[in-house]
């Protein structure tokens, strides 16, 4: 556990992102096993790795995908709520993305892209999938979140997750993604929440890695938002949709999936 805490705490997560490509084959071979699966691509093993910059998390990281709680959850989210795997014209679910003779591509902007996500996504042809980050070494547009290099209204969804603690104008990089998002279109914005704070806590005076790690969590995060997240997003501009998706998935497979009982997906929409 304490070796994989000292490589995320001082590798660079370029680095991190280009390594991982190598070692994650060997590693899921050693962890082959069946007692927790990754739902997304449906491989199990007899345990998921450690995660955490500061406190490590055990069966957080899944050894296949390197898909983190997070990821599954909002994987799930998507396969069971909404239409996004599926082919136009499909109306039958609660998030549905397209109106009844939309038969376009859904034009998709993933913001700092997960690995887990980044092929599958790329694959599907229902979508037109772009990516954009600031220094990921696997994103195709190199963008600053808070000056997107996109026209208004331009993506039906957008994916920003884990991305807005290390911004220090989040409300600049907010009003940014409401700005590209079409109306009527899905926006999924995760970040680390604490739940039992009210109101977020931020210090710009903080610049100390060492000390942000301690206050926030992780040495590159610059707060530690509260309950008060969702109200941001609704001063931007988006309708938000404080779902706990955990209570929508059995026990059981909250528990063999490795989710996060009581985690919230922020879903956002523009109206």
């Amino acid at each position: 556990m304490g070796l994989f805490k000292s490589i995320l705490n001082t590798v660079p997560r370029p680095l991190l992102i280009k390594a991982s490509y190598f070692v994650k084959p060997f590693i899921a071979f050693y962890l082959k096993g069946s007692n927790f699966t990754d739902p997304i691509d449906g491989k199990s093993f007899r345990k998921f790795l450690p995660y955490g910059y500061g406190n490590q998390r055990e069966n957080a990281l899944s050894p296949s995908t390197l898909s983190l709680e997070r990821h599954r959850l909002l994987w799930l989210f998507l396969k069971e709520d909404t239409d996004f795997f599926k082919p136009a014209n499909n109306q039958e679910l609660s998030f549905n993305l397209r109106g009844p003779s939309d038969k376009a591509k859904l034009r998709v902007l993933h913001m700092a892209p997960e690995q887990c996500f980044l092929k599958r996504f790329k694959q599907q042809k229902n979508i037109d999938y772009t990516t954009a980050d600031l220094y990921s070494p696997i994103a195709d547009v190199k963008a600053d979140i808070c000056d997107l290099p996109f026209e208004e209204n331009s993506f039906d969804v957008v994916f920003c997750n884990h991305v807005l603690e290390h911004i220090s104008d989040d409300t600049k990089a907010m009003q940014e993604l409401y700005r590209v998002l079409k109306p009527g279109g899905l926006g999924i914005f995760q970040i680390p929440q604490d739940l039992s704070r009210t109101v977020t806590f931020e210090d710009d005076s903080i610049t100390d890695p060492k000390e942000r790690a301690k206050l926030f969590g992780q040495y590159d995060h610059v707060r530690v938002y509260g309950r008060d997240y969702f109200d941001k997003l609704r001063k931007v501009g988006f309708v938000v949709n404080e779902l706990d998706y955990t209570k929508k998935i059995a026990p059981e497979l909250v528990k063999r999936f490795c989710l996060t009982p009581g985690e919230i997906l922020p879903v956002c929409s523009k109206g």
